[in-house]
């Protein structure tokens, strides 16, 4: 991502949008001594705070790997991205670019008790697992249950409220209307580059309907 001024999104609704639609985040932290480290966990809203405030875990021991809740972490979330041909364009001069969203999400992780981090858990198991038709949910039985509780000290739990983020959405903006709507056929169609969940990012930005199905995305559109 290039630190300038083209593409910033800096709407906070739009970037919550971001972490609920596409879950699966990098967790980096530069630990004193040891240099970089990184780690990948899925996230979620705390929807109940203002802001950016997000819900996870780590397994032992990537807390003392990141030295969790001691400094400042940064949480990085993708959303649809891909290559995009100048054969598309059907202009001169073209130059092959990439399309993307992506945001880096800075905050110092609050480590969480046993019991928050179960609560945690539960949420994050009902809200992936809800959209089947048997959800297999972490309280669904005594047994899940039990289980849960003895195995949660495998994890670290923790709520992280981002205090700075920094996040760009390059759908093509600069390009004239005629150009995205090729390239957002061509994204549909079947080759090397068929990316339908970039096409219906790109419509949704520039309000074309690309009939795209909720398939084309991740998990987790909605919030729990």
């Amino acid at each position: 991502m290039r630190h300038t001024d083209e593409y910033v999104l800096d709407d906070v609704e739009a970037v919550r949008a971001l972490v609920r639609e596409h879950p699966w985040a990098t967790v980096v932290s530069h630990v004193p001594g040891r240099g970089l480290v990184s780690s990948h966990y899925p996230m979620l809203l705390d929807e109940d705070e203002d802001g950016i405030v997000l819900l996870s875990h780590v397994g032992r021991p990537d807390e003392r790997l990141h030295e969790l809740g001691q400094h400042e972490a940064m949480v990085i979330v993708s959303g649809p991205q891909g290559y995009v041909s100048p054969s598309w364009y059907d202009t001169t001069p073209a130059v092959p670019t990439w399309n993307f969203a992506v945001a880096h999400l800075h905050g110092v992780p609050e480590l969480l008790s046993d019991e928050e981090n179960l609560r945690v858990l539960d949420r994050l198991v009902a809200h992936f697992e809800r959209v089947l038709p048997e959800p297999y949910l972490m309280n669904g039985t005594i047994a899940n249950s039990e289980y849960a509780a003895r195995i949660v000290h495998g994890t670290v739990g923790f709520r992280m409220r981002v205090t700075r983020f920094e996040a760009k959405e390059k759908m093509s903006q600069d390009k004239p209307a005629e150009v995205v709507e090729r390239v957002i056929a061509a994204l549909g169609e079947p080759g090397p580059y068929r990316n339908p969940a970039l096409a219906a990012r790109m419509g949704a930005i520039h309000g074309i309907d690309t009939g795209a199905t909720a398939g084309a995305t991740d998990r987790g559109v909605t919030a729990s």
